[in-house]
Order: C-alpha cells, then structure tokens, then sequence
C-alpha cells in the first residue's frame, strides 16, 4: 500500500527541516519550515512511477513552494524511475523524485526546483491553515478510502471528551476548546444534544464516537500511536 511509503519519506522530509503531516487538503504529505513565511512542501505517494502521479503534483503545484513525488523503487531495475524521459518531464516541471526501496531507505532521483510558482493563495492558505490546527499527525499519508482525522474532528471529539462526564454550558467547554460554540451548534456529526439555552449533552452517538476514537490516542505526537480512521474526506 501507498502507506507504507508514508514513513520513510515524512523521515526525509523531517531531517530536511520540515514539520510533516499526512493527508492534509488532499495532499499526501504536507511539510512546513520553521521560516516566516513558511516553505510549504507537498509530496505525493503512489507505488510506482506513473502519469497519474505526476498530475497529482500538477494540482499541487500551486499550493506549494516545492512538490515531490514519491514511488517504490522497481526490484527490475526498469521502472519509470530508469526512464530517462519521465525523470526530464520532473525536471521541465520543477518536481522532485524520490525513490524508495523496499528496506525504506529514501533517495533523491531528481531534485525539486524551487520556488514553484504559486497563483491559488487562499487555497495554499487553508493547506497551511488545516496543518498548523492539527494536533500530533493523526494520518498516514497515502491513506485511500479512509476517513481523515481533520482538525475540525480532533476538536469535536475533545468537546465530546469534556462532555463525557455530563451536560456543560458552553462556557465551561470553550475553557479548553475555544471554537466550542460553533462546534457545538453546528453539531455536524450528530454528538452534541442541546438540553437548554447554552448547555448541551453528550448523545449516544458521541459516546460511540469517543470509544472509536480514544483521546489519548487522537492527542498523540507521533505518526504510530495516532494513526486513526475518521469519516473526514475534506477540510471540515
């Protein structure tokens, strides 16, 4: 599966300077530097080198600063990664190529030229946004009909988590979650029950929601003890 290309390259990437995170806007990998502002990297992952991989990174181009595509190496030796005209189709594009073998070691085949010209702002604007709001990386990129742990859920289930012990005014719930209210009342996956004016109560549904997903686990840092289904497919 793609995901299993997911860790070796968030490595790479990382030891490159980047905070990486998995399906974010649905990009496979979502890298940030540490700059003001931001480098924004995208890098998209599929099993083997192929034309639909390199449209995926012709979306992606402008929303990034930098876009690579990642595939397993060909045990053959004769996959596109050897073809001279797919690795000078990145070069004209300014993608990068990374390949990774099937002990997980990550190398650069071409390199990504930056900066990519970028003319979708408020589109590269919400990949940085939906990011930085994330807590931990709750996602292997890669991931293919699977629900994404957004950051908007994360936070719907900490307002389900902070209710598990009864009704609560919004106040009270808004002291950890400050976005408590519009979560509350929008109640987009049906968790929340209004009781009166400003206080609301956990329903059955929340409860199924919060043993799905434990929030020690939706909390975490790192990729491995947070890698959680969810029925997020956009940003939310």
């Amino acid at each position: 599966m793609e995901t299993s290309l997911y860790l070796p390259v968030k490595g790479f990437l990382e030891q490159a300077g980047y905070v990486v995170k998995g399906e974010v806007g649905g990009c496979d990998l979502v890298g940030l530097s540490d700059d003001d502002p931001p480098v924004v990297v995208v890098c998209e992952l599929k099993l083997s080198f192929n034309l639909e991989l390199i449209l995926q990174a012709v979306d992606r181009a402008n929303i990034s600063d930098e876009v690579w595509i990642a595939a397993r190496i060909s045990s053959s030796g004769k996959g596109r990664e050897a073809d001279k005209r797919y690795r000078n189709l990145c070069r004209r594009l300014g993608f990068g190529m990374l390949g990774v073998s099937d002990a997980g070691a990550v190398s650069v085949i071409v390199g990504s030229v930056s900066p990519m010209p970028r003319t979708d702002s408020k589109r590269r604007s919400r990949l940085m946004r939906e990011h930085k709001k994330r807590r931990g990386d709750p996602v292997l990129g890669g991931s293919s009909r699977t629900p994404i742990m957004t950051a908007y859920r994360q936070q719907a289930l900490a307002c389900a988590a902070t209710l598990a012990a009864g009704p609560l005014r919004v106040r009270d719930v808004r002291t950890n979650i400050p976005d408590a209210g519009k979560i509350l009342l929008a109640n987009v996956y049906g968790w929340f029950e209004r009781l009166d004016r400003g206080v609301y109560a956990l329903t059955d549904a929340g409860v199924v929601a919060l043993q799905r997903w434990p929030q020690s686990l939706v909390q975490g840092d790192s990729c491995q003890d947070s890698l959680l289904p969810s029925a997020e497919t956009s940003l939310a």
